[in-house]
């Protein structure tokens, strides 16, 4: 997907969901239409704007350009906000913390679509990835030792615990 960007303007979401409170818990943009799966199975990468994601965008983005017509999904996870918080910085946040993946998937001409969602990263990341039939996940990994892990709560570690889809861990 590309979007025509002005820069520090974000194009309005194509959908959101909100939960019971009506709090704004997920946002998304996409380009392939509906933004239902088309073409060969998408890799899902968590992006949380640190170089270690942007490492795991590029290896996504060598290994779907051997697949034609393949895209990625990103996915960016915002920790819980209050109702006010996410209906002024959900998207903004996300939108912004993904930018540099999403040029990156732009200048390899690799569609994307982006998921912006609120809650704790690694059940977030599983349940989208189940939703959308990923191919597999990557995440960057800062290459926590098991104690730094334990007390830290690496995302990525608990990640391969929960996941159905495949993990790949990039450092």
């Amino acid at each position: 997907m590309t979007h025509v960007e002005v820069p520090g303007a974000m194009p309005t979401p194509d959908h959101e969901r909100r939960d019971d409170l009506g709090r704004l818990v997920a946002v998304s943009w996409h380009g392939d239409g509906d933004g239902q799966a088309s073409g060969p199975p998408r890799w899902l990468v968590a992006v949380d704007g640190s170089a270690c994601s942007l490492r795991a965008v590029t290896m996504v983005a060598s290994l779907a350009a051997g697949d034609q017509g393949a895209g990625v999904d990103l996915v960016h996870v915002q920790p819980w906000l209050n109702k006010e918080a996410a209906e002024a910085e959900l998207a903004r946040r996300g939108w912004q913390v993904t930018a540099q993946a999403r040029q990156a998937l732009d200048a390899a001409s690799i569609s994307w679509r982006l998921h912006v969602l609120m809650g704790e990263g690694a059940p977030e990341i599983a349940n989208l990835a189940d939703a959308l039939e990923s191919r597999g996940i990557a995440i960057g990994s800062r290459g926590l030792t098991a104690t730094e892990s334990l007390l830290l709560g690496s995302v990525a570690y608990r990640l391969v615990h929960l996941a159905r889809a495949p993990v790949l861990l990039v450092r």
